[in-house]
């Protein structure tokens, strides 16, 4: 069946400039187009360069992006022109992509075997504020299936959007979940798209994690 919706987002990828991942801008950009994705959210772990790299290379629409360790868990901004440092409090880095005119996006709120997570009530404060745009609904990297279904739930009982994506370290993992959408031309209208989109794909095997552990462990050698 052909969708309605004719954007495949991936929203959470990674890049070599993350410290967990290995992978190169233009066999990502090879990956996509072969699997149909048409807009890419690069979102590197604390770090911007990927997601300009991509963005000057990539036929079809890459949204910048950064995981940001903030002092009580990641947040992920989109839609950013310059890097937010990590280690900021949630409110902060919040804000500081808001200033940005991007969107707050809580990655795999609720993963128990995941260290990295928001903390709980760092992400009621910040829905409270009204500085969530949308929450991580479908992480192809999560373990645990129900850690999923409690972000849907915690989006929905508070009335948020809901974003896919594969969390994506390796060629492999591109694409294995993201999002119909339909087209959109500012960051306040991908909210809204997101809103109406749709989530596709599922979860990757769990030995995708091994791929991360050998990415740190190629560049702890090749620093020496």
């Amino acid at each position: 069946m052909i969708s309605d919706l004719p954007l495949r987002a991936e929203l959470h990828c990674h890049t070599y400039y993350s410290k967990d991942c290995l992978m190169r801008p233009e066999r990502m950009i090879e990956t996509c187009l072969e699997r149909g994705i048409n807009v890419l959210a690069v979102t590197d772990h604390n770090k911007f360069d990927g997601a300009l790299e991509l963005q000057a290379l990539a036929p079809f629409t890459v949204i910048p992006g950064e995981e940001i360790k903030t002092s009580e868990g990641e947040i992920i901004g989109y839609f950013l022109s310059e890097y937010i440092p990590r280690g900021l409090c949630p409110e902060e880095t919040a804000e500081r992509i808001r200033e940005q005119g991007g969107v707050v996006n809580v990655p795999h709120p609720f993963d128990t075997l995941r260290g990295s997570p928001l903390s709980p009530g760092a992400l009621d404060k910040l829905v409270s504020l009204g500085l969530v745009d949308m929450v991580e609904g479908l992480n192809a990297r999560i373990t645990r299936r129900s850690d999923n279904d409690a972000a849907l739930r915690y989006a929905g009982a508070h009335g948020l959007p809901v974003t896919a994506g594969s969390d994506a370290h390796s060629y492999a993992e591109i694409g294995t979940a993201w999002m119909e959408l339909r087209p959109f031309d500012s960051p306040q209208d991908f909210v809204q798209a997101v809103r109406e989109g749709r989530l596709c794909g599922d979860l990757s095997p769990w030995p995708v994690h091994f791929v991360s552990t050998w990415a740190k462990v190629v560049k702890r050698v090749a620093r020496k």
